[in-house]
């Protein structure tokens, strides 16, 4: 490619080269002087260059090009399907029944935990079960007797005290053994654990075992993270001027940055209506659907985002110029000529002021090879589709101006060219 531009543009040079020499010595002066005359955006080629390098010039058109929108995101799963595995209470480690990757139910004990506290308590609530089965006895006694007035009420009224005190605490402690993960129902004094079982809170896999074995943890501090990824949402940052071109509903597809041959799809769900911190990209939200095999949270992607056919601006792709980072179009301009006008009109008084009306004989008319002048617009280049590509305008333009649809690079070369020979 570099070859390629390197010959053209060794071409160029030579046509210019060769039309330059026709000029006479009278006419370098004068074309020295209108060098000086001509600023950076503009270029000036005589009929025998554009012959030469075959310019065309057409129009800016509308067309209807079917657009596409190119944004970078990130996967993410959302916070109702991540959970962490914690214990309710503090204690050690003794077991890990899983490792990361691993795919777990909800329910499935995943480590074991001990602690003193957890004899303690189970034969708190064998202590208490048994008091509250005697209680529920002496409170149906009492209640026999009351009905048979021959019992006190106040007897009564104190069995029905102790019975329910007894059943709040055989609640409590019935509920602290489920949390870490010790059945009550089949609790026995020849049964009681040692040990807790810590169970996953969700389906899922393992994303990561924050502990070892043999390892303390305080109470509600994660053992493991388990991640539901049947549910993945693709969080897309796209910026202010795009944001009109997306809507909820819309398909994404996208492919994972580290394997770009693989394609995924997406559904845009929501649009955010602030700008992300630090940056002036909104998030665009989107359901990820289908397989979802090899997708992880927080994977980075790079979504394609088809847009519905819009009838724009457009110029043939090959119109465009891209200089030093900025896209550009060239136009037919008059603003050279106009010059020159005016430096004729002033050259023209001058002499009529001198000589009076008079010409020496030794006096020429001037001769100048007329040409056409070319003018540089910046602009910003949007979606390309059959060979058009859509431009906005960064400079306003005359209505109707003639743009070089052919040869715009060789205009760039010229400018640039006259650029450098001025700076030496």
């Amino acid at each position: 490619m570099k070859n390629i531009i390197f010959i053209a543009a060794l071409a160029i040079s030579i046509v210019f080269a060769a039309c330059n020499s026709n000029k006479t010595e009278t006419h370098g002066d004068e074309t020295e002087h209108h060098d000086e005359h001509e600023n950076s955006n503009t270029a000036t080629l005589t009929a025998e260059q554009m012959k030469s390098i075959k310019i065309e010039l057409g129009s800016i058109e509308k067309k209807q090009l079917t657009a596409s929108l190119k944004a970078n995101g990130i996967l993410k799963v959302p916070n109702q399907n991540k959970a962490n595995a914690t214990a309710s209470l503090g204690g050690v480690i003794k077991s890990i029944l899983v490792q990361t990757g691993n795919t777990v139910s909800k329910g499935q004990v995943i480590a074991t935990i001990s602690n003193n506290t957890f004899i303690t308590m189970q034969e708190e609530f064998l202590s208490v079960s048994s008091k509250t089965e005697l209680a529920q006895l002496e409170f149906a006694r009492q209640k026999e007797l009351q009905q048979g007035n021959a019992g006190a009420l106040k007897n009564l009224q104190t069995a029905d005290a102790e019975l329910k005190t007894l059943k709040a605490r055989k609640a409590s402690l019935q509920k602290q053994l489920e949390l870490i993960g010790i059945n009550t129902t089949s609790l026995t004094s020849e049964n009681i654990q040692s040990v807790a079982n810590i169970t996953s809170p969700i389906n899922g896999t393992i994303s990561n075992v924050m502990v070892n074995i043999g390892s303390y943890v305080d109470a509600n501090n994660p053992i493991a993270e388990i991640v539901d990824n049947s549910q993945l949402h693709l969080d897309l940052y796209v910026y202010e001027k795009d944001l009109q071109k997306l809507k909820v509903g819309q398909t994404i597809h996208f492919t994972l940055t580290n394997n770009p041959g693989k394609e995924y799809d997406a559904d845009v769900y929501a649009i955010s209506n602030t700008f992300e911190q630090n940056t002036k990209a909104i998030s665009v939200h989107a359901m990820v659907k289908g397989n979802k095999q090899g997708l992880i949270d927080g994977m980075s992607i790079t979504a394609l985002v088809s847009l519905e056919n819009a009838t724009v601006d457009a110029v043939p792709t090959n119109a465009i110029v891209n200089h030093e980072g900025q896209d550009y179009i060239f136009i037919v301009t008059d603003a050279h000529s106009e010059e020159e006008h005016h430096s004729e009109t002033e050259t023209a008084e001058h002499k009529h002021d001198e000589s009076g009306h008079q010409h020496s004989e030794k006096e020429e008319p001037e001769h100048k090879e007329e040409g056409t002048t070319f003018e540089k617009i910046p602009i910003r280049k949007g979606t390309t589709d059959v060979g058009y590509s859509e431009i906005t305008l960064l400079k306003e333009i005359p209505a109707n101006s003639k743009v070089v649809v052919n040869g715009a690079f060789f205009i760039l070369a010229k400018m640039n060219n006259k650029g450098e020979a001025h700076q030496h």
